[in-house]
């Protein structure tokens, strides 16, 4: 069953963004590839599994877009850089295992390659390099906000555990869970940026908001995009969040919204795990009819134009409407 869902503007990108940080990207990439080498085989091989598997890298570029709007003329943001990724996939690869997930950006999942134990082992290998390049950098400030957000970020990962198949979630816990596991890290990468330039605490918090906001936007898109999708953009199957019983905003406001005899259906479905394919169908048709694609990607153009006001305290420049695209890149997209 197909639903339209309300992205817009259709032509929005983050190619100026891409453009201006090539040269930059280019010096994460070689850092990342240098720090995923390993006697141990299987180490790069499941590394580079995922991360030659054509991610955006929209978290490391927010980290150098945000020391070049701050004006850094260091080398420390490659780094940092490079550890947000290395977080970043570490996160995807325990979430795999978590999740039970088969694929990843359209690939087999490492899981589903090397196993349980390879994934983990290796997600934790890659965190620990990412320690490694942060204590390089030197900067005790850069150093205690990521690793903060590495705290925060599996809180939000025990906390989506305890709201797994739970349908009475509110749409309040909901978004305290994608605070911790998705926005946080978001909003770590963006703050390093303006701590590596030493530059006031306001232009540090507007960065902050920045990342916050833009990740709760990106993470609603997300689920909105799982019901209302395609596939073969998305990288993953359409539905998986239902097949795996996860509670995502789209589920709440169904709930919620529905009669007695669709949240009988909610139950079964998600807390009994008692779902047929064709039940999907009947999920996204329930959606529709309380337009929960639609408000889950409103809200998500709400924490968008949050994050673009944060940018407000700084003077007009390309870095900065780079950026202000990007918000609408990450509430416009499909994929």
């Amino acid at each position: 069953m197909a639903v339209v869902i309300p992205f817009s503007p259709a032509d929005a990108t983050i190619d100026r963004l891409v453009d201006l940080l090539a040269a930059d990207m280019q010096r994460v990439n070689t850092e990342i590839l240098a720090r995923t080498g390993s006697e141990v085989t299987m180490i790069p091989e499941v590394a580079n599994h995922l991360i030659s598997s054509g991610g955006k890298r929209l978290r490391p570029m927010l980290t150098l877009a945000m020391a070049s709007l701050t004006g850094y003329e260091g080398d420390g943001h490659i780094k940092l850089a490079a550890a947000v990724e290395f977080m970043h996939t570490a996160t995807l690869l325990h979430d795999d295992v978590v999740d039970e997930s088969d694929l990843r950006r359209g690939r087999p999942a490492a899981r589903k390659l090397w196993g349980n134990e390879a994934s983990v082992l290796v997600g934790d290998f890659l965190l620990g390099q990412a320690f490694k390049m942060m204590v390089e950098v030197g900067s005790m400030r850069a150093l205690e906000i990521l690793s903060h957000a590495a705290a925060v970020i599996a809180e939000g990962e025990v906390m989506q555990l305890g709201a797994a198949k739970n349908t009475a979630t509110t749409e309040d816990e909901y978004l305290a869970v994608i605070r911790a596991k998705t926005a946080e890290l978001f909003a770590a990468a963006c703050e390093v940026g303006p701590v590596l330039t030493q530059r006031p605490k306001a232009e540090a918090a507007a960065c902050r908001s920045f990342g916050m906001n833009l990740g709760i936007a990106f993470q609603l898109v997300d689920d909105a995009l799982d019901y209302g999708g395609k596939s073969a953009k998305l990288g993953k199957n359409i539905g998986d969040d239902f097949r795996e019983g996860k509670i995502t905003l789209p589920v709440v406001l169904s709930f919620r919204r529905g009669s007695e005899g669709e949240r009988e259906f909610w139950t079964r479905v998600l807390e009994h795990g008692d779902a047929t394919e064709s039940d999907l169908e009947t999920a996204v048709g329930l959606m529709s009819k309380h337009r929960a694609l639609e408000d889950t990607i409103k809200r998500a153009q709400h924490y968008g134009a949050i994050a673009r006001d944060a940018l407000a305290l700084f003077p007009a420049s390309e870095m900065k409407q780079a950026l202000e695209e990007a918000v609408e890149f990450c509430t416009a997209r499909t994929h």
